[in-house]
Order: structure tokens, then C-alpha cells, then sequence
């Protein structure tokens, strides 16, 4: 069995170490190697590690195709919260949407167990390959056209499906998101705040608190949900834009899944064309109220908000990393923009 190698915490770590995977690399591609062995000849081949964010996830090369292999992060999902998410795909695809598909192994299994030692087990699930290219800030705002109609077609699909009875899956609400219990950990804990910007932040979390409360949580609002539609979980085809890993999907805010659309680029010049590209998009299949499009400020700020939570709990992910000390500081603009005009953060939008 693989061993976790631990070290003893400082204060200032223990935030992360709650959130972030302590695997090294080495052992996270040797439990794949025992997650594939389960598995028949067709999905044998070389793995290789493609990216470590909540998950780990790693690609199968075999010699006809590729899959993709998820392995779950301790303390997140439980086996019925990742069964209920596979449910949800294999609806998705009885209505045609190109989502990821689970491959079953040779005993039929599709949530692996694996034991990391005597005392930690983690889950991996097998996927089918989906192609496609990872979009760039640089991607033309009409991608996020077809983006606002995918997500129109997934809250559609998410209002009118009757969820199987033991269905599980995580909820994201504000205290969840933004409190000091957050699901990522807490916002505070991220490096680059000063002493000054935390009552800022602590502003614009009241008023957020405030608004969501009278927007309230109505099934048109406030249901089933992706929960982390950003650029790095959508994949650009010929055929269509994709949307790939529904790990984090949940109970939320619908118009939330819009403000992730934009995660971690909020402060990018091109914002508001995506966000007006994306409204286009959506409303073509799926109208909305004006209480809708006005949320959606409140959703952007409080998801940029949330994402401090995860880059504090997260900082030896690349993602978190690339960032720079900049992204801090955009975060506290931001906040203080919203506090003097909130229509900044969707000028054009709308």
C-alpha cells in the first residue's frame, strides 16, 4: 500500500492542508496504474498525469484511443455524492449534450475504491475521451455564445428532471461559498491581503448576504448546477462547444454557473463582451428576468470572493500559482468597485 507522507503543520498551512491533496505525483499515478489494472484489455496503456486541481486527473493512452481518469481529493465527495454526479451526466446524454461517460470495469463497477493506507481510501472514475481544445482569454466572446446556450440547455434539462431518490450532491450557497466554514476554505487565509482590505471584503459579503437573501432560492433561480462552468472545463470543437468535468456540480444559483464562466478573469478587459456574448447565448434558449441579470453582479463578485477562499487552500496547484500577487490586489479593486457601482462589473452586459 502507498504511504502519505505527512509533516507536522504551521498555522498559516493548515487551511491548505485541509483542501489540497498531499499526494506526491509518483503515488497518484500509481493508484491509477491498480485503478486500470481492474479494467479490461481496451482500456490498458500509459498514464500519464495531465493537471492536480481538486482532483487529480490523468489521461490513458492506449493503442486506439485515450480516456480520461479522475481520482478524488480526500474529505470531498463521498461515494453517493459521485454516483449522483454520473447519474446526472447519463441524463444529460439521454437529451444529446456531449458530456463526459463514465467506462465501467471489467466487473462492471464505474466509483472505484483504493486504498491509499490502513486508514484512507480514495474514489477514481474512468472516463471516455472528449476532444476538443482548451480555450485562452484570447478566445473569440462568440464561444461564450454557444457556452450560454449549453448552460441554457443544462438548467433547462436540471429544472425538469425528476433526480433519482438517493441523488446527493454538494450545495453551494453564500454561507458555503464565502463563510468561514466555505467548502475551499476561507477567503481571509489567502497570501496578498493587508489588514485594510479584509473590511472591504467584509462590505461587499454583507451586501451580497442582503441581495441573495430577497433574490431568494425560487426552482427558476436555485437548483442543480455545474458549479465551475470556467474556461478550463470547456473544451472548443468543431462540432460545438463542450462542457467537461462536473466534479463540483451542486445545488446553487443558476445565474452562479454565469459568474464562473468568467473565474479568476473578472478583472479582464473582455469581460463584458463575454458576459454579453454569454447572455446572448443563453437567452436564445432560455429567457431571463431583469431580477436575473441584475443578480448577476452580486454572482461575480461573490464567486471572485470564493476563489480567494480556493487559491488560500490551493496554493501548490498550478493554477493557483500562476496567478502572481497581482490577482490579489484586482480582487480588492474589484470589491471596492462593486461597493461604489456595481453595474461596473457588467457595463455592457445586459
Amino acid at each position: 500500500m502507498l504511504t502519505e507522507q505527512k509533516s507536522p503543520l504551521k498555522p498559516h498551512e493548515i487551511n491548505e492542508a485541509e483542501q489540497y491533496d498531499t499526494l506526491t505525483d509518483e503515488q497518484v499515478i500509481a493508484l491509477a496504474q491498480i485503478v486500470i489494472n481492474r479494467y479490461g484489455p481496451d482500456q490498458q496503456g500509459e498514464i500519464s498525469l495531465l493537471c492536480r486541481s481538486e482532483n487529480a486527473t490523468l489521461k490513458v493512452q492506449t493503442d486506439t484511443t485515450q480516456y480520461a481518469l479522475r481520482i478524488h481529493r480526500p474529505n470531498y465527495h463521498d461515494k453517493q455524492d459521485i454516483r449522483s454526479e454520473l447519474h446526472w451526466l447519463n441524463a444529460l446524454q439521454e437529451c444529446g449534450m456531449v458530456v463526459p461517460n463514465a467506462v465501467a470495469d471489467a466487473n462492471g463497477i464505474l466509483v472505484q475504491e483504493v486504498q491509499v493506507d490502513t486508514n484512507e481510501t480514495r474514489y477514481a472514475v474512468l472516463f471516455e475521451w472528449i476532444a476538443g481544445e482548451e480555450p485562452t482569454t484570447d478566445v473569440d466572446p462568440k464561444a461564450f455564445e454557444e457556452l450560454g446556450r449549453i448552460m441554457a440547455r443544462l438548467h433547462r434539462q436540471a429544472i425538469h428532471w425528476q433526480r433519482p431518490t438517493e441523488f446527493k450532491r454538494i450545495v453551494w450557497d453564500h454561507e458555503s461559498m464565502v463563510g468561514n466554514r466555505g467548502h475551499w476554505g476561507r477567503w481571509d487565509a489567502v497570501e496578498g491581503l493587508t489588514a485594510q482590505d479584509i473590511p472591504i471584503v467584509n462590505r461587499v459579503l454583507e451586501d451580497v448576504a442582503q441581495k441573495l437573501k430577497f433574490y431568494g432560492k425560487a426552482p427558476d433561480r436555485y437548483g442543480l448546477i455545474h458549479a465551475d462552468l470556467r474556461l478550463t472545463n470547456l473544451l472548443l470543437h468543431p462540432d460545438g462547444t463542450r462542457v467537461i468535468d462536473f466534479d463540483d456540480c451542486g445545488l446553487g444559483w443558476f445565474m452562479h454557473d454565469a459568474a464562473a464562466t468568467v473565474s479568476f478573469f473578472e478583472h479582464h478587459p473582455n469581460m463584458a463582451q463575454w458576459m454579453d456574448a454569454w447572455l446572448t447565448g443563453y437567452q436564445s434558449i432560455r429567457p431571463l428576468t431583469t431580477h436575473d441579470i441584475n443578480i448577476l453582479p452580486v454572482m461575480i463578485i461573490q464567486r471572485r470572493i470564493q476563489l480567494m477562499a480556493w487559491v488560500g487552500s490551493h496554493q501548490q496547484t498550478d493554477m493557483a500559482q500562476s496567478l502572481g500577487s497581482h490577482w490579489v490586489r484586482e480582487t480588492i479593486r474589484l470589491c471596492e468597485e462593486y461597493l461604489a457601482d456595481q453595474t461596473q462589473l457588467l457595463r455592457k452586459a445586459g
